[in-house]
């Protein structure tokens, strides 16, 4: 299981420690120093069923500076999934990829139903 993250990230925070409560193990990533590959986005995108702009940090301030709210729109899938891959501060987090099982950001129940798998 690999679980990217943002190590001064609060939500980022309370996933790690929830894995760790629940004694999941994973490979850590931090997302800003190894961004996720274009490859990897097309992969985790179509394994996540979710349309590729629940994969944007919407909050974060790269996403704002770069005005991408007016942006994106107008950008094709392709060129969104190529945006991402510049920068991992672009990309919500944390991820959480289990072969074919992708987590977008932190919500207990569903880290619970993965628990519950293992």
């Amino acid at each position: 299981m690999l679980f990217l993250c943002y190590p001064k990230c609060s939500t980022c925070q309370k996933a790690k420690k929830y894995l760790a409560e629940h004694q999941i193990s994973c490979t850590e990533r931090n997302i800003k120093e190894e961004n996720p590959t274009a490859e990897e986005l097309r992969t985790w995108i179509k394994a996540s069923g979710l349309p590729v702009k629940k994969f944007f940090n919407t909050s974060g301030m790269l996403y704002k500076e770069l005005k991408l709210r007016d942006r994106l729109p107008s950008m094709t899938e392709e060129e969104q999934i190529e945006l991402l891959a510049t920068d991992g501060m672009l990309v919500k987090r944390p991820l959480l990829i289990d072969g074919s099982r992708v987590l977008v950001g932190f919500r207990a129940e569903e880290y619970g139903k993965l628990a519950e798998q293992k």
